[in-house]
């Protein structure tokens, strides 16, 4: 494709793309098609010669799109936002074009000093201690998800508990980390991989009605290791879990961990960036204080497309020394000076993309001013949803209720609770297939909820409305 031909091809992409979000509304939220449907509407086989743009463009009409689930659509209230917005699109279209691999500074110096201003200005819009930046002990990498951002904690984690023997010995003994039953599946799934084994990672119990860890369990288990001759290496303490979003107690669990020298690892993955906000800012109560590394992601509610996840460390020494291996082919005079940051050191993979450049198009094109607006709208827009849902003498709102996510079920009086649970998801598949809005489901305290998380960058009090009038009527 020659430069012209990019320049034809790539006007009409952008016109398409705009075209799309502007008329998303008109379709189902989720997609229709039936498992397999659009495999078999591809060919079996790749072109032997190569074909126009056109009928790639058709294609993506015609069998692709009916294909997708729209989660930019204003009614998709199904999970976290994923947002896309035009400067973040447009940032990620630069970072194609360039085309960097920014595994190291020498590779492409920019890509790795845009993003360490870029991570510094983000934990300054937050109110992230100062110790994080990465001018100081600490720092910031963009990573590409939070289950990346649990995995290099876990191993940093598990460096410092072993003394460095992890890396080089291999794991001989028992290091546990310790979650609870609301953390994230990532922490289990970094315990695996890292070699800790599922084995030893350790359910802390929660309070039953706020679904919040309780400290004095996960003192009693550490203290349990201790005595087992374990060495206990990680706390996950959680700021918005993905289903209720209850906030874990920050000073407390760092307390705890402090007494035993254990790493806590903050995951803040949805509702981190609400702190941008200084009325929300309470929910860091702690972190400064004790939290060894703390991710969250702009990709989720902060206008920034996937995938784009920030992970910072209070000191990023035991990160660097479980994960740098430096090979004779990425030797470098500017690595070799000691005064650069490579990022190959905070991440699993050795490449990686220029993601900065969506993210500083964000910041640039919103401000403070505009992102602080976006994330209140979607704060205030629930807010509206939960006080209609404890009006009505038909619904059950479970409580608290935090930042943009609802969640809530009908009464069903006068059925069991596995009854119950069944007419929840029943209602919820209902409404799911009409195509018209989208909602997802969890489970607490062994009852169905439904889930309503606002939050898209097109959702309006209109499309909120309308979604709990569906879901009023929708009941028998």
């Amino acid at each position: 494709m020659s430069p012209e031909e990019f320049r034809q091809y790539g006007r009409r992409v952008v016109d398409w793309i705009a075209d799309y979000l502007s008329s998303i509304e008109s379709h189902p939220v989720r997609s229709q098609v039936r498992p397999g449907e659009v495999r078999v509407a591809l060919p079996a086989h790749p072109p032997e010669h190569g074909e126009p743009y056109e009928r790639v463009l058709g294609d993506l009409d015609r069998t692709i799109l009916p294909g997708v689930t729209h989660w930019q659509h204003p009614s998709f209230f199904a999970y976290f936002p994923a947002n896309a917005s035009g400067p973040g699109i447009l940032g990620d279209l630069l970072s194609s074009g360039l085309g960097v691999q920014g595994m190291v500074w020498a590779t492409s110096p920019a890509c790795t000093e845009l993003e360490t201003v870029v991570v510094d200005w983000l934990a300054e819009l937050l109110g992230l201690p100062k110790h994080f930046r990465t001018d100081s002990r600490g720092g910031g990498v963009i990573q590409d998800s939070a289950s990346s951002a649990s995995l290099v904690a876990v191993l940093a984690a598990l460096h410092r508990a072993s003394g460095g023997k992890a890396g080089t010995d291999g794991i001989s003994g028992r290091y546990p980390i310790y979650v609870s039953s609301q953390t994230h599946s990532a922490l289990e799934k970094a315990g695996r991989i890292a070699g800790i084994g599922a084995k030893n990672v350790r359910v802390v119990d929660v309070d039953p009605a706020t679904l919040t860890m309780d400290p004095e369990h996960l003192r009693a288990l550490i203290a349990e290791d201790v005595a087992a001759g374990a060495v206990p290496t990680l706390v996950c303490a959680t700021i918005g879990t993905t289903s209720t979003t209850a906030i874990d107690p920050i000073t407390e669990i760092g307390r705890v961990c402090r007494e035993h020298g254990v790493w806590l690892h903050v995951d803040a993955a949805y509702a981190g960036v609400s702190a941008i906000c200084p009325e929300l800012r309470w929910i860091h109560d702690g972190v400064a204080e004790y939290a060894d590394s703390y991710a969250t992601n702009p990709h989720k509610w902060l206008l920034t497309n996937f995938d784009c996840t920030v992970l910072w460390l209070a000191d990023r020494a035991p990160m660097i020394e479980a994960l740098s291996i430096l090979p004779e082919f990425l030797r470098n005079s500017a690595t070799d000076t000691g005064e650069v940051i490579d990022y190959r050191d905070w991440q699993v993979s050795l490449g990686r993309r220029f993601r900065a450049l969506k993210l500083w198009s964000v910041i640039r094109w919103y401000g403070a001013e505009g992102l602080r607006e976006h994330i209140r709208t979607g704060v205030a827009l629930a807010d509206e949803f939960a006080a209609l849902v404890a009006a009505d003498p038909d619904f059950v709102l479970f409580e608290p209720h935090h930042f943009g996510l609802v969640c809530f079920r009908p009464k069903w009086t006068g059925l069991s609770e596995e009854d119950a649970n069944a007419a929840t998801l029943a209602l919820m598949e209902r409404l799911n297939d009409s195509g018209a809005l989208y909602l997802s489901h969890t489970k607490v305290n062994g009852r169905v909820l439904l889930r309503m998380a606002i939050g898209a960058p097109a959702t309006e009090r209109r499309h909120v409305l309308e979604a709990w009038h569906r879901i009023r009527a929708e009941l028998p």
